[in-house]
């Protein structure tokens, strides 16, 4: 990782740990609750992709307890990637009376009605890694955009001077995650008139298995050997879109994109399977929930943490932490997600990627 993007990385955890407690010494100011006694309501969208569970959940718990003094209280709900069922979520904490949410919308439009709710009971909304619409009160994600582009532009690196040989395919995510929205934004701007898209996809609830289907027909369309490149905006996707690259009789994959630096994503790349994925420390976008949470729930303004306002189809400059991403490709796996203890060499180098880690130096 290089190291601009690691002093900011550092910088931005570290102030989830001092911010809120420095804020509680300003006790006269108006409205400060000063309690540690917080009910902190997590809604995450779902459990397809590892992150969620694996590393933000806890991470978010883990912080909620160190600024609360172990007071704290997190009550939390994953929707499955079910959009109905996340409404009912967000309308048990409200009903319940947590003092703030932390919401990873499934579907950003459909979640507004609760989000309305919510801010009518007096109870602010922290939008998290997707912008919800409705009057949210902050928002932490990455730079969806900066992650399209990082994505076209590793795609571009590895066609070379071969990028308008042949067809690529796009496999974008879900219509209802207006981060798919960004991301296709972004890769667009760096790959439109520079490829060949042969065929294109939004799929369908970001599930490995529609972009399998997807490649499939693909792959039927144009032939296999036509297709020079696939464009995957995340690492389920990836391996399914690789399942079906597998069936079709390819001996040699084409480059593939991918995003989360999810373990099988890793380990694609290491045994060349996929060409890379979008590493994004999911420590500080979660530290930073967490403290814009806590500093939400005391009354204490987020102007200390957040550094860009964000606007969504509802709200206007939404207080905003965006967190830095990077291009993780083979090179770079010691210095980012090994580095940063994300996954150990034992993880990553299991006995069928022994090879291909000893030809990389990772075991």
């Amino acid at each position: 990782m290089k190291a601009h993007l690691r002093r900011a990385v550092t910088a931005l955890a570290a102030s989830a740990l001092a911010l809120p407690l420095a804020a509680c010494g300003g006790s006269e100011d108006s409205g400060v609750r000063m309690s540690d006694d917080i009910t902190v309501g997590l809604l995450l969208p779902e459990n397809q992709a590892a992150r969620y569970e694996k590393f933000d959940k806890p991470v978010i718990e883990e912080k909620i307890g160190q600024l609360t003094n172990g007071k704290g209280k997190v009550v939390y709900a994953n929707a499955r990637q079910d959009a109905a069922l996340q409404m009912k979520q967000l309308e048990t904490m409200v009903d319940d009376q947590v003092d703030v949410v932390i919401l990873g919308a499934v579907d950003a439009k459909a979640i507004a009605a609760g989000v309305e709710k919510a801010d009518k009971a007096g109870i602010p909304v922290v939008a998290f890694d997707r912008l919800a619409e409705g009057p949210i009160d902050a928002y932490t994600s990455f730079d969806n955009e900066e992650v399209g582009r990082v994505q076209g532009e590793a795609l571009l690196k590895a066609l070379g001077d071969k990028a308008k040989d042949g067809q690529i395919v796009m496999m974008h995510g879900a219509v209802t995650d207006p981060n798919a929205a960004l991301f296709k934004k972004g890769v667009k701007s760096v790959l439109d008139g520079k490829v060949n898209v042969g065929k294109e996809y939004d799929t369908k609830e970001w599930k490995p298995e529609n972009a399998t289907a997807n490649m499939e027909e693909a792959i039927s369309e144009l032939g296999a050997d036509a297709i020079t490149g696939v464009y995957s905006a995340n690492d389920g996707m990836a391996g399914g879109i690789v399942t079906a690259l597998k069936a079709g009789g390819l001996g040699k994959l084409p480059p593939i994109t991918g995003q989360d630096a999810e373990l099988a994503g890793v380990q694609r790349i290491v045994a060349g399977e996929q060409y890379m994925t979008v590493y994004k420390p999911y420590a500080p976008e979660a530290a930073a929930a967490a403290e814009m949470a806590i500093l939400l729930a005391r009354g204490i303004s987020l102007g200390a943490i957040a550094q860009a306002d964000v606007d969504s189809a509802t709200a206007q400059d939404v207080p905003s932490v965006l967190v830095p991403v990077v291009a993780l490709t083979q090179d770079n796996i010691k210095d980012t997600v090994l580095q940063d203890g994300v996954y150990s060499v034992d993880e990553i180098c299991t006995e069928k990627y022994k090879d291909d880690c000893a030809a990389l130096g990772l075991a």
